[in-house]
């Protein structure tokens, strides 16, 4: 720092009459200086700085100033002066890191702050190359965080950006309280790039108003000690110019652990009448899949379909015509068994309701749907409350389910036989997802709302009662009556607020029953999943509820049936459960990235790095496969960068990474040729094949 200071002839002294200086600056002076200045420095496209005749200009006015003072009489006697040169200083500073700025944030997408300085810069090339910057300051590669230096205001060490799991065992509860930083994209420079894949032309040229601006929430960088600039700020010459664009580079996964791809099949493949829709385009789709070597598909089997008209009553012609063709084309096969409704939500294009009779019977007895507190009925699924109630023509909801499960194995038996499915996906909530329905957009929910709790069926509220029975508390038996709307944000509420009763006696008493309420209905259907397809892999999807994560009570969370506040861990159950059963995590939203989210949405203190990491090594501890699945369709290489980080997280020593991934999903604008091409690209590096990219 002192050379640094002797460049720019400043001194301490200097440096704090910066700020005073600046304020009482003239904005029309500013900028016509600093369109002066800014043709003496210039960053260029590669990042490079080109100082020399601003250097010269410091030193020259330097000894001018040096010259004509005194022997022995302080520089504070000549403050006009010293004001203009503390000006002069200042807007060629500015002038320096603004170009610096603008340079990163074109040719290198860092998402850096409007009035980002140097200290930002180096922070988040810091962060890039994979070391931990602490709020403090202090910097420290992430491969040594066991030995990290004590000095500093911070007691835990800040993620590191481009580390997807740290290596030392953190407390959750430790880790969610730590801010992430800073994460910038790289633009790739492909003409480094090692391999074999050579594509006819760059599919597109990737840059910040190309990106998707719809995601919510996880991307991250590997750790490269070469993705530094050359040297330090300090030892670079005035005539250098950085070529960044040439150290900042985007892994190489060759060599790395085989992940399956699948591709999700469009919702709307098989119709109402159980019939293969267009089977001989959907055949051409899958062949052009199949050159790219992709490892199957996945298919919901929609319980609307199969056994729509009358109990017991399964037509399974459609699935079967189109297992068929996968087999054939030697593709493998991943099945959802879908107890619940399309349509409605983010990504639906079609409508696929719940059974007809089903419907019938809940016209009657509307208690068999989830309720919210103002009585209002959501027929997405089934409530859990009807579970062991015969209320469905003389069958429980766990019996029905099961009889499903066992026509599903007796009649593609063949195919269980040949080996063709290689997972079957559970349907165990709303979209699939072990969760309760708590923030439906056909009820007005918005993103980031609370959400409500869903448990004000006659079912549900009986079991409730129960438990205040036992614990000696009758007047507990009904749900928290100040948790706002759908829409609240936490402290807007009583319950959700920090000290709220959330964490209070009857807060705890009501979440952990609602909570194990959400884990006996999981437990209840993977015992009989587990009897039904004895020897295929079974697999359980869980959404990621990434909004107001970094509140002290996590509330979205705690709508969802996630207990999971600051205070505790509320993954560690489910993952018991899904290990008790032998059941493989679906883990959703892993790519998205907390500084993807639109501006309007900071406020929802979201962080989806933090859900993932906790998820994901609440599942790897106890050794549980993990597959996943996009949240939102991507065909950006930025997009499946931060998919592949995640999915072989290059700084962990114990080598694990997922046991598939799902890409969602088939359609014409993936296969358009620059799109299937970055496709296949990504196929190959999920393989650990080496992948050689040829800019046009």
């Amino acid at each position: 720092m002192a050379t640094e200071m002797q460049k720019f002839g400043t001194s301490e002294e200097d440096d704090e009459d910066t700020g005073m200086d600046v304020k009482e600056e003239d904005d029309e002076d500013d900028d016509d200086e600093d369109t002066n200045i800014a043709t003496q420095a210039m960053v260029g496209v590669d990042g490079g700085l080109a100082s020399t005749s601003i250097n010269n200009q410091f030193q020259h006015h330097q000894q001018f100033q040096e010259q004509q003072t005194p022997q022995g009489v302080a520089r504070r006697c000549r403050p006009l002066e010293e004001k203009e040169r503390t000006k002069l200083r200042e807007r060629q500073r500015r002038a320096i890191t603004a170009k610096i700025l603008a340079g990163l944030r074109r040719h290198g997408n860092y998402n850096l702050r409007v009035r980002a300085d140097i200290n930002d810069v180096i922070a988040a090339l810091a962060r890039e190359a994979g070391w931990v910057v602490l709020p403090d300051g202090t910097t420290f590669p992430s491969r040594s965080q066991g030995t990290r230096p004590a000095s500093g205001t911070s007691t835990s060490a800040m993620p590191s950006s481009s580390s997807h799991l740290p290596l030392q065992q953190t407390s959750p509860a430790s880790l969610r309280a730590c801010p992430s930083g800073y994460q910038g994209t790289v633009e790739y420079n492909a003409d480094h790039m090692k391999g074999g894949f050579v594509p006819a032309s760059s599919p597109y040229n990737v840059s910040s108003s190309t990106r998707s601006h719809t995601s919510a929430m996880v991307g991250q960088g590997d750790v490269r000690n070469d993705a530094l600039l050359g040297g330090s700020m300090n030892s670079v010459d005035n005539n250098q110019v950085v070529d960044i664009s040439t150290k900042l580079q985007e892994h190489n996964f060759a060599g790395t652990p085989y992940v399956p791809v699948y591709v999700m099949l469009p919702l709307g493949v098989i119709n109402m009448k159980c019939e293969l829709v267009d089977p001989d385009g959907l055949l051409k789709q899958l062949r052009v899949l199949k050159s790219i070597n992709i490892d199957g598909v996945m298919v919901d089997c929609w319980w609307g379909i199969v056994e729509a008209h009358a109990p017991q009553d399964y037509n399974w012609n459609g699935y079967k015509r189109l297992f068929q063709m996968v087999r054939e084309l030697k593709l493998k096969l991943q099945v959802v068994m879908s107890f619940h409704e399309c349509g409605g939500n983010v990504g639906d294009d079609v409508c696929i309701p719940l059974p007809h009779w089903v419907a019938e019977i809940g016209r009657s007895n509307p208690d068999i749907f989830f309720t919210d507190r103002a009585g209002r009925r959501n027929p997405e699924c089934l409530s859990w409350g009807i579970d062991k109630e015969r209320v469905l023509r003389g069958r429980t909801a766990v019996e029905v389910y099961f009889d499903c499960m066992r026509s599903f194995r007796v009649e593609f038996d063949e195919f269980f036989e040949d080996g063709i499915f290689s997972m079957i996906e559970l349907g165990l909530g709303p979209c699939g997802e072990l969760r309760y329905p708590s923030n439906p957009v056909k009820h007005g929910w918005r993103y980031p709302g609370v959400g409500e709790f869903q448990c004000y069926d006659q079912y549900l509220l009986k079991s409730l009662r129960k438990a205040a029975e036992t614990r000696g508390h009758t007047f507990w038996a009904l749900g928290p009556d100040n948790v706002g709307s759908y829409n609240s944000r936490p402290h807007e509420t009583g319950f959700f607020c920090d000290g709220g009763d959330y964490d209070g006696y009857y807060g705890r008493f009501f979440l952990n029953w609602y909570s194990h309420a959400l884990l006996d209905h999981g437990d209840r259907v993977l015992s009989l999943a587990k009897l039904a397809f004895e020897g295929t892999c079974i697999a359980v999807k869980l959404s990621g509820i990434h909004w107001w994560y970094k509140t002290a009570s996590h509330a979205a969370e705690l709508t969802a049936g996630f207990y999971n506040p600051c205070n505790r861990d509320g993954y560690a159950a489910i993952m018991a459960m899904l290990k008790k059963h032998g059941a493989a995590l679906n883990f959703t939203c892993v790519e998205l990235n907390r500084l993807d989210q639109h501006v309007d949405f900071s406020e929802a203190l979201t962080d989806p790095e933090g859900l993932t990491w906790q998820v994901l090594n609440a599942a790897w501890d106890v050794s549980i496969p993990v597959a996943s699945e996009n949240a939102l369709p991507y065909h950006h290489r930025e997009d499946y960068n931060r998919i592949l980080e995640r999915a072989k997280p290059s700084n962990d020593l114990d080598g694990r990474h997922f046991s598939a991934f799902t890409y969602l999903r088939l359609s014409p604008l993936l296969m358009e040729r620059h799109n299937l091409m970055e496709f296949e690209r990504f196929v190959k590096r999920m393989h650990g094949e080496a992948v050689l990219d040829v800019q046009a």
